[in-house]
């Protein structure tokens, strides 16, 4: 039969939409699925504040009566207008081992995105820098996190052959956790402490968090202003992230280094892995989703997922990150983590690769975003 491509124009619609990822995946062992209610806020025009500046749309295709891959499309007119440029993004997208189905939905994004005056199409990528970026080109059999998508090989082959070529990679490392902080940090670490005047902040509460909740995302937008396809969080969308994570963090595990007036310069949010517990709860927090997630953050876990570490950028190239990698080392040797996975690190972004130096790496996986031009 022939495939039939419809577009997403309501709730029960979104529902399918995020839930085919999860059923696409269900036996594969490598696969982390989000959690439904947080994928379908995401999407939603009434709940994302991204939409005061983005524009979406969302196919599914059909065949044989039954969902056969999904696409989402989507213009960040705030990132057009950053990077000069007039580009569609095309995001959350699965399908089936069939051309068919691929080539017809990338063309219903293709068609829409002409429509809209747009001169090509990138991605996978999200409506901002902290939805999913990027297709997994080289890992397939590694686990994959919270921060990141899975895909399955024959992605990468169904793209290219569309006519997508390569704009950008990510590489995604595994690093061992030191028994101990490297004397390279730790002389360091005193050096810049003194030089400057820093101290390192920790939290043991909420309530002590939130007076720099809203400057640690501000930070983000400085210190990631340079790097592929970023858009600018807004106030609403600080106040949205802040609501969504600040909550969840488990509080041990995040660093601030401030200078004397009391300044965020430097910042590192990092969490226990949570891609097994993720696995098991299916998608949602009821019935039982909510307590494997609680066991993970603080039962035992031998990996630690570091997902921001940014430094003001008057403050880069001298030596801030040894504070806290010292402070953080110290934590995770007290917990018992024994790796570390760094998430997606853009291949040209050397600054932040060099840091990992010293310490025992695997380069595990790469992720690519793709580019057509119309």
């Amino acid at each position: 039969m022939a495939v039939t491509i419809t577009e997403v124009t309501n709730r029960f619609a979104l529902k399918k939409f995020v839930k085919f990822n999860i059923k696409l995946y269900k036996d594969n062992p490598y696969h982390v699925p989000g959690l439904v209610g947080d994928e379908i806020m995401t999407l939603s025009r009434k709940k994302n504040p991204a939409f005061d500046f983005c524009e979406s749309v969302y196919f599914l295709a059909y065949k044989d009566g039954k969902i056969a891959g999904r696409i989402a499309g989507i213009i960040n007119h705030r990132a057009n207008e950053t990077w000069s440029q007039q580009y569609a993004r095309f995001g959350f997208v699965d399908f089936v081992d069939d051309e068919e189905v691929s080539s017809a939905l990338f063309k219903s994004v293709e068609n829409w995105a002409i429509a809209k005056g747009m001169k090509g199409v990138q991605g996978p990528l999200g409506f901002t820098d902290l939805d999913h970026e990027g297709l997994l080109v080289w890992g397939f059999d590694r686990l994959a996190t919270m921060a990141t998508s899975y895909s399955f090989p024959y992605y990468k082959e169904h793209i290219e052959n569309l006519g997508y070529a390569k704009d950008q990679d990510w590489k995604e490392f595994l690093i061992t956790v030191p028994n101990g902080i490297p004397e390279k940090y730790q002389r360091i670490a005193d050096i810049v402490r003194q030089k400057y005047g820093l101290k390192i902040k920790k939290f043991r509460n909420t309530r002590e968090i939130w007076p720099y909740a809203g400057k640690i995302f501000e930070l983000w937008n400085v210190a990631y202003r340079p790097l592929y396809g970023f858009s600018e969080l807004s106030p609403k969308q600080i106040e949205y992230y802040i609501k969504m994570y600040i909550p969840m963090l488990r509080l041990d595990l995040v660093t601030l280094i401030l200078d004397n007036n009391d300044n965020i310069i430097g910042v590192a949010i990092t969490l226990p892995s949570l891609s097994k517990a993720l696995k098991k709860a299916r998608g949602y927090l009821l019935p039982l989703g909510w307590i494997y997630l609680l066991k993970a953050l603080y039962g035992k876990n031998k990996v630690v997922d570091l997902y921001i570490i940014g430094i003001r950028p008057e403050y880069q190239n001298k030596g801030v990150n040894s504070l806290i990698f010292n402070d953080l080392i110290t934590t995770y040797n007290k917990i018992g983590y024994l790796y570390a996975e760094s998430n997606p690190e853009l291949e040209t972004n050397l600054k932040v690769q060099s840091q990992w130096e010293s310490f025992k790496r695997e380069h595990h996986k790469t992720r690519r975003a793709y580019i057509k031009h119309l």
